[in-house]
């Protein structure tokens, strides 16, 4: 039987997604930097609130984050863990369908507001067409969540970016997955007076051959893509049912399964 492990796109073993939440105008110039060293981000917004108190108005949505991933983050930012439930349902479901309609494109991500859930909430979630959430609770590693509703990020930008950057760039034992999420508001940079720090770290960890940049969603994606291959009983050749590929390493051989498509794994079958 082969020895079959999951890899990222190309065979790679790192992944790096950013997250930023609240939709204020200082996403323009977050948004510019990401651009700038092909970085992507998931930014979390409040349908509610788009156009008011310094916040990214409705109809420059779009084409802001074009390449990027926009998510919800409530109609309102209540803390819903204190919620009715009907409060609930309705800050997700509208904000759902209110970004939906600016992005144009299905909304599925969210980023809890003031930081609140409880497992009630994580209970709800995917009946209201949610796959993952996002908490503040950040982690100082680099591991893959078992729970993708309590999806622990792995540091603000404000903790020691930088070391931590420089911890991952080195990681190399390629028999493990590691992720870097890196999680905050852009109005900070404004109130900190450090737009520096972002800058020196995109510079730095942008643009590498051995990591992937992605959204949120595309992690996701690309993980349930795994979980949906259909391998033969001795994993000696698997389907792909996905439309998107998926990568595999095979006895140390990177194979990609294409969308709709089934490939012999075993070394003497290629």
């Amino acid at each position: 039987m082969p020895k079959v492990i999951l890899t990222f796109p190309e065979g790679k073993h790192k992944v790096l997604t950013m997250s930023y939440d609240d939709g204020r105008t200082a996403d323009r110039k977050l948004v510019e930097i990401f651009n700038k060293y092909g970085i992507k981000g998931t930014f979390h917004l409040n349908s509610g609130l788009l156009g008011s108190d310094d916040r990214i108005p409705e109809h420059e949505i779009a084409r802001l984050y074009e390449g990027h991933e926009i998510a919800a983050h409530t109609v309102t930012h209540p803390t819903i863990a204190r919620s009715p439930k009907e409060q609930l349902v309705e800050e997700l479901f509208e904000d759902r369908k209110n970004l939906e309609r600016l992005a144009g494109y299905t909304v599925r991500g969210l980023s809890y507001p003031n930081g609140s859930f409880n497992r009630m909430i994580k209970e709800i979630l995917p009946y209201l067409g949610i796959e993952y959430s996002r908490t503040v609770h950040s982690t100082g590693n680099f591991s893959m969540p078992d729970d993708f509703f309590e999806w622990n990020p792995t540091c603000h930008h404000n903790r020691d970016l930088m070391n931590v950057a420089d911890t991952f760039v080195k990681l190399h034992k390629k028999q493990y997955l590691f992720m870097m999420y890196v999680w905050g508001h852009s109005y900070e940079f404004d109130n900190d007076n450090n737009w520096d720090i972002i800058e020196k770290f995109s510079e730095f960890i942008g643009k590498r051959d051995d990591i992937w940049y992605a959204t949120n969603i595309e992690i996701i994606d690309y993980l349930k893509g795994f979980q949906n291959l259909k391998f033969s009983a001795g994993s000696e050749f698997v389907y792909n049912p996905s439309a998107t590929s998926v990568w595999l390493s095979v006895d140390n051989r990177i194979i990609e399964v294409k969308g709709g498509h089934q490939v012999n794994l075993k070394s003497d079958f290629n």
